[in-house]
């Protein structure tokens, strides 16, 4: 395995900042301002700003007004014999597909016959598509639902087929049996998922089943505006999949 490249100076030092403001704030038992943390731990107002925002962001410390204490995220953090929930599992794999592509990456379960995004993470960029967390969702049309049709036995499949509805979003839906046999067939062969514009117009989607302890347990997806979807992005998204799917396996 190839060694991992060097933090460089900036990081190993935002990485201790950013422990100090937790242990900072978590000993002490009423909430501090942030000129109060700045000036205890010796970091730039500027610095500080980022990593605290950061740290809401993430639940590990609430703001109110202008002061900060412990959040719940913490909690995550502690030894207990509570097992984590499979969105807690996703959410940090979710969470560096996006870093690493900077496309909205989400992790889908399936609930009946659709999918349900339990975690979700929009692309920064000014062209992106939203995924919305929560709302019930077609398999037929979207590559986390196909990833996850392509599991089915072919008792559940059939049912599928006989109790489904399946509504024709875009002229690029597909919706006919046989047709989406065959699309099924050609993910099991490959291991992904692909949508061109079926869901929604400009919008290609690449999704791959999940399996924790050889059972399926829901489905990875990136979704990417058409105009930056050329080979090398699939095979970049493709190769992330992969590795993502191993990695929630193991996790």
């Amino acid at each position: 395995m190839p060694a991992s490249p060097p933090l460089n100076a900036s990081q190993v030092k935002s990485a201790t900042r950013t422990l100090d403001i937790i242990e900072y704030v978590v000993a002490h038992p009423r909430p501090l301002v942030a000129q109060e943390i700045a000036t205890a731990l010796g970091i730039p107002v500027s610095s500080l700003s980022y990593l605290l925002a950061t740290l809401v962001e993430r639940d590990y410390l609430v703001r109110e007004g202008r002061r900060y204490s412990p959040g719940k995220g913490l909690e995550k953090l502690q030894l207990h014999g509570t097992p984590f929930s499979l969105a807690d599992r996703a959410a940090p794999l979710v969470r560096t597909l996006r870093q690493q592509l900077d496309e909205t990456s989400s992790f889908f379960v399936r609930e009946g016959w659709e999918i349900e995004a339990l975690v979700t993470e929009s692309s920064h960029q000014a062209l992106r598509y939203a995924v919305p967390t929560g709302d019930r969702l077609p398999m037929h049309a979207l590559a986390s639902g196909k990833a996850l049709l392509a599991g089915l036995s072919a008792g559940e499949l059939d049912r599928y087929f006989a109790e489904s509805e399946r509504r024709k979003f875009t002229p690029s839906t597909v919706t006919e049996e046989k047709a989406m046999r065959r699309q099924l067939d050609e993910i099991r062969a490959g291991g992904f998922a692909t949508t061109d514009e079926e869901f929604s117009l400009g919008i290609v989607g690449i999704g791959r089943m999940v399996t924790i302890a050889g059972e399926p347990a829901g489905s990875l997806s990136v979704a990417i505006p058409k105009v930056r979807c050329d080979e090398a992005m699939r095979q970049r998204v493709m190769d992330m999949l992969a590795r993502t799917a191993e990695l929630l396996d193991s996790a």
